[in-house]
């Protein structure tokens, strides 16, 4: 039974329920029409003058028809709430109690088929949401006491070793022990292309192995694995509803009790006034007319279908309330680092004065460096391995490090709390062309210098661009120094740009621009949360393997593929255009039907029908958030034809 019918939230996160595969299988469907062939014989019938087996077989298609949503409103009833399908219920009584039993057939028989179509379109909304559980393979291999055993997916344990054999899915998350390969994650990342693996390279649940086995120790059961968990986020999310989903339900439920007090008051002083049964009738009529079925279920069948096919293209979307505002943004403000460049900084570049060699600037830098767990010490600690760490190191918040070497002092930090003395023309250079540039000091003598750049998507400036191009404001936010973040944003065509920044001051900068309009904030989820958390929209990247940006995070893209983002928005523009249709028609409905059949020119038939139809359309359009449309992509496209038209423009 549908949430506005029967007064019930509709169970949207069901994971054990069958799709069905065509709309015959649908329950609803069946009993409508078997009510709607009883209802057709009754006119047959009846049109030869068997008047009473007209009537009984009328009566027949009411209570067929009616069994696909009396027994919820009973249901509903003993728990006290009233839903629209309480309006019918009470209609098709009273019709049946005026003699008018082909009406209350006509009624229940109309009201069943849109039930039925609700159900449907809501299995098929779902659809791509529980493809998702169908990545995880049934069984899987696993090294126990040195032999392979096939078991049941299910019973993986933390800590076991998998075996993944060619083109085989991994069944869990997992970090490669032995072996080196590609996996394909595009059913689940949207990542078009395979990306390498190698041992202590993390994978997730679903990817497919490429061409050679490998050996994963498993770091989450099938039950708490991202797969799951992105699955349970968007199947729990449905409980955050968007603004125009919350418009709705404040509409519909104060509107039922107030139809049947009106209608009630309708018969009562009609009948005092006038003939009762045409005023009892016309208030029947009112009650069917002023009913929001259409209103109630426009929204949530949207958001439904918008979110399903979003995790289809790898966003994941924590129901309505983010949808709707993810429709409504203006400003995106995007972190620099794992979200416009590739998060993969490597050192590009070593200056060094005087004697002091390359080697001796990076030994140095490494062994400050040798227990820290920020990106550039990576890039540091790879372009020199196997360094034994400095004594007495201490970080210096937002500066650098200290440390001894050798009973030498020495010191790794930014420009600035470092005097870059005569690299100061080096440091702007390097700077300028968007690498970090760290200052190297030993014994109080600066020895040299150290650029690492971390590349820029290649996708960004193409993403930025079509950003830019709805309409948006888009923004960088980084912890870098300014010159290297406005040498990658010219790169990327963002002329706005605010650097140097702490986690609490890009939450703060946040926190300003939302107060002028709607921003998203996009970054990593990890110190970017406080941003997160306090803008319109906050979207985590590569969310398949960072806790922190589940939770953190209104929207996640789960692959790394900046492309994901305007297409996420394009959607969601387009999904809150079809909300706002939805409601729009559904409340221009009842506005036009209640005078209409208070003045008795629509009868209950033709009011009914109107009703239904309404709710039918509604449900189609809403559907329709369902599909997908790559704007992007387009637009890619209609660029390249613009370019090529010019190259053919100059050639001739």
């Amino acid at each position: 039974m549908s949430a506005c019918c029967a007064g019930d939230e509709p169970d949207v996160g069901a994971q054990g329920e069958e799709t069905p595969p065509s709309l015959w299988k649908v329950s609803e469907i069946r009993w409508a029409a078997a009510a709607g062939v009883l209802l057709l014989a009754s006119f047959i019938v009846g049109w030869n003058n068997l008047h009473r087996a007209s009537d009984v077989l009328a009566i027949a298609a009411a209570a067929t028809g009616g069994s696909t949503f009396v027994p919820g409103t009973l249901r509903s009833l003993r728990r006290r709430k009233i839903g629209v399908a309480t309006l019918m219920t009470i209609a098709g009584l009273g019709a049946l109690a005026l003699g008018e039993v082909r009406e209350a057939a006509a009624l229940a028989f109309l009201f069943s088929v849109s039930e039925g179509l609700e159900e449907f379109s809501l299995a098929r909304a779902h659809r791509g949401l529980r493809a998702l559980l169908t990545l995880l393979p049934e069984t899987a291999i696993v090294r126990r006491d040195g032999v392979e055993q096939k078991i049941a997916s299910s019973e993986i344990h933390v800590g076991e070793t998998l075996v993944v054999r060619p083109g085989e899915r991994i069944a869990t998350d997992g970090t490669i022990r032995v072996g080196r390969s590609t996996v394909d994650t595009a059913a689940i990342t949207g990542e078009s292309m395979p990306v390498e693996v190698q041992p202590e390279t993390q994978v997730f649940a679903g990817s497919i192995n490429g061409n050679c086995a490998l050996e994963i120790e498993a770091t989450a059961t099938t039950a708490d694995n991202s797969l799951a968990r992105v699955v349970n986020i968007v199947a729990d999310a449905q409980a955050n509803k968007g603004q125009r989903q919350r418009l709705a339900d404040r509409i519909a439920r104060p509107l039922v009790p107030g139809v049947i007090i009106t209608a009630a008051i309708i018969a009562v002083v009609g009948a005092l006034l006038g003939d009762p049964n045409v005023w009892i009738q016309r208030a029947l009529v009112v009650l069917v007319a002023a009913s929001p079925c259409a209103l109630a279920i426009s929204v949530p069948i949207t958001v439904v279908a918008a979110v399903g096919a979003a995790s289809k293209f790898g966003v994941i979307i924590k129901g309505g309330g983010a949808l709707e505002a993810l429709g409504t943004i203006h400003t995106i403000a995007l972190d620099k680092t794992g979200t416009l460049t590739r998060n993969q900084p490597a050192v590009t570049e070593v200056i060094t004065v005087g004697k002091h060699t390359r080697e001796d600037v990076l030994a140095i830098a490494a062994a400050l460096e040798a227990r820290s767990e920020h990106p550039l010490a990576h890039a540091i600690l790879t372009a020199h391995p196997n360094t034994l760490a400095a004594d007495k190191v201490e970080a210096i918040t937002g500066a650098g490090l200290t440390g001894t070497i050798d009973g030498r002092t020495a010191r790794l930090g930014r420009p600035g709390w470092l005097d870059a003395g005569v690299l100061t023309a080096d440091v702007t250079r390097l700077q300028a062309a968007g690498a970090t540039t760290v200052l190297v000091e030993s014994d109080g003598e600066i020895i040299g210098a150290v650029a690492v750049r971390d590349d820029l998507r290649p996708e960004a400036p193409d993403v930025v661009s079509h950003l830019r191009s709805g309409g948006m404001s888009v923004v960088m936010l980084t912890g870098d120094n300014h010159t290297t973040a406005a040498g990658l944003a010219a790169q990327a065509g963002i002329t706005e740009v605010h650097a140097d920044l702490r986690p609490e001051d890009k939450a703060h900068l946040i926190a300003a621009m939302e107060r002028r309009r709607p921003v998203a904030m996009v970054g990593d989820g990890i110190n970017d949360a406080p941003a997160l958390a306090l803008a319109t929209v906050g979207i985590a990247m590569g969310a398949i393997g960072t806790d922190v940006a589940i939770e953190t995070a209104d929207i996640a893209l789960m692959g790394n593929d900046l492309r994901a983002l305007p297409k996420a928005l394009d959607h969601a523009r387009r999904a809150r255009t079809i909300m706002l249709q939805n409601v729009g028609l559904s409340l221009a409905i009842v506005t036009t039907l209640v005078p209409l059949a208070l003045l008795g020119v629509l009868g209950l038939a033709a009011v009914v029908a109107v009703h239904e139809i309404a709710e039918i359309f509604v449900i189609a359009n809403g559907v329709r958030a369902g599909r997908v449309n790559d704007g992007f992509a387009e637009q890619r496209s209609r660029r390249r034809l613009r370019e090529v038209g010019k190259v053919g423009h100059v050639i001739t």
